[in-house]
């Protein structure tokens, strides 16, 4: 989210030399922004609401896509002062502060808007303090976050904002951001093709991160053309947004889950590689294969359940990384292996039968009387032996005297489950003969 032109003139050249790049590079209108056009464009949420009349608002995304800049924008659009602050470092007393001088600046026929980064790290209280101020047009508030405003801001704050979401810069964006950099610098990045592409991957959408790069990369100094090898050995890769409590988390195993059951090894495989580079804990990936195997894969494969058990316990005694390959091979095994949730549908059914049912007891002839009384109100009794049967099936009923018999397991015709089909069907011909009689 940067721009190159109309910034500056030629006598602030010099002071120019001494900013961040990306500092001298920061916009001056929001058409001039790169990327969020879903927000700018001209039937974007956020240019629709200035034409009428802008209201609080949370920015949701990333780190490095424009959320401090737009926010800066929307001061110079609407001629409001620009108040900022960071909800790591203030507390309760600056607020009050900053929400005296906007109501006197509003006196006198000013608004204020208050951008507030970081603003899921307040607690609630501090949250609805904000609620009269944005109420009574004392400020109007424009908060930043990275982590998702429905877990992470208070109910009524929430219904008092809206929410945009700001997403990552594509590599297309980067390579306009690296174009405007060298144009504000008047020369050319000393890479190669490759390397420009590389050094656009390393910086992850993020354009703050790709300024501060190409920083670093022109005081190298080098004469000649930087190439791959060269700029991997001396640029480190920047880390992976990723929190193991956050939404990248719930994102990513997400995308593991869903890839695995649509029996696609591959994007399974690199979802599972995302989560481990990321800083996962190996264990929770195990726990999650295993439920995986036993929702989706169920009694269409038996086996895969055991396969990742063992899984778990060989990564239990190699640890990683050799132990995390074992793990590799049970998600490779369980995109592959034939899918069923039969078992899951029926479990869900049943539990709400059981729900609904209430304390029905067993039928009696399927009750243990172990003494005389309970033999005389007749447990037990006309109980059916099934091994004595010569199929070892007697039909009898197992439900509830008072209920209707149901049928919550339904299996699939694919994988082991076929054969157990096959067995259901065999016993439902059985159970209607032995009624017959």
């Amino acid at each position: 989210m940067f721009h190159m032109s109309d910034l500056f003139s030629k006598s602030e050249s010099n002071s120019n030399i001494q900013r961040p790049l990306a500092d001298r590079l920061r916009p001056v209108r929001l058409s001039s922004v790169i990327g969020q056009t879903e927000l700018l464009g001209r039937d974007g949420s956020l240019a629709v609401m200035l034409r009428g009349t802008l209201s609080s608002i949370i920015f949701w995304g990333p780190p490095g896509v424009g959320k401090t800049t737009i926010a800066r924008l929307l001061a110079h659009e609407t001629a409001s002062a620009f108040v900022q602050i960071s909800a790591i470092f203030s507390g309760v007393a600056d607020l009050k502060k900053i929400f005296e001088t906007a109501k006197i600046r509003r006196e006198n026929g000013k608004s204020t808007i208050l951008f507030v980064d970081e603003i899921h790290r307040f607690n609630k209280s501090q949250q609805d303090s904000f609620l009269p101020h944005m109420e009574d047009g004392t400020i109007t508030l424009v908060g930043a976050t990275t982590e998702n405003p429905s877990f992470e801001l208070n109910s009524a704050l929430l219904s008092r904002v809206q929410v945009m979401v700001l997403t990552r810069l594509t590599l297309a964006e980067l390579e306009q951001i690296a174009q405007r950099a060298e144009q504000e610098l008047n020369l050319a990045l000393p890479l190669t093709g490759e390397a420009r592409e590389h050094l656009l991957e390393i910086a992850d959408g993020d354009g703050r991160a790709l300024l501060n790069l190409i920083e670093q990369i022109l005081a190298w100094k080098l004469e000649e053309n930087i190439d791959v090898p060269i700029l991997s050995k001396r640029l480190a890769r920047r880390a992976q947004s990723y929190d193991k409590k956050g939404d990248a988390h719930f994102n990513l195993i997400s995308a593991l889950h869903k890839s695995v059951r649509g029996s696609d090894p591959d994007a399974s495989l690199y979802w599972f590689a995302r989560m481990l580079t990321g800083g996962e804990d190996p264990r929770y990936l195990a726990r999650r294969i295993l439920r995986i195997a036993v929702e989706d894969i169920g009694l269409a494969d038996p086996q895969a359940q055991s396969i990742c058990i063992e899984a778990w316990e060989t990564y239990e005694r190699l640890g990683s990384p050799e132990g995390e390959l074992a793990l590799a091979q049970a998600v490779t095994y369980l995109a592959l292996a034939p899918k069923s949730n039969a078992t899951y549908v029926a479990f869900k059914a049943a539990m709400n039968e059981a729900k609904k049912s209430g304390s029905e007891p067993p039928p009696r002839h399927i009750l243990n009387a172990p003494t005389k009384l309970m033999k005389d109100q007749g447990y037990g009794a006309n109980y059916a032996y099934d091994h004595d049967s010569d199929d070892g099936f007697s039909g009898q009923n197992y439900f509830p005297d008072a209920m209707k018999r149901k049928t919550f397991y339904q299996p699939n015709e694919r994988g082991f489950e076929r054969e157990l089909k096959k067995r259901l069907q065999y016993f439902a011909k059985l159970r209607v003969k032995r009624n017959e009689r």
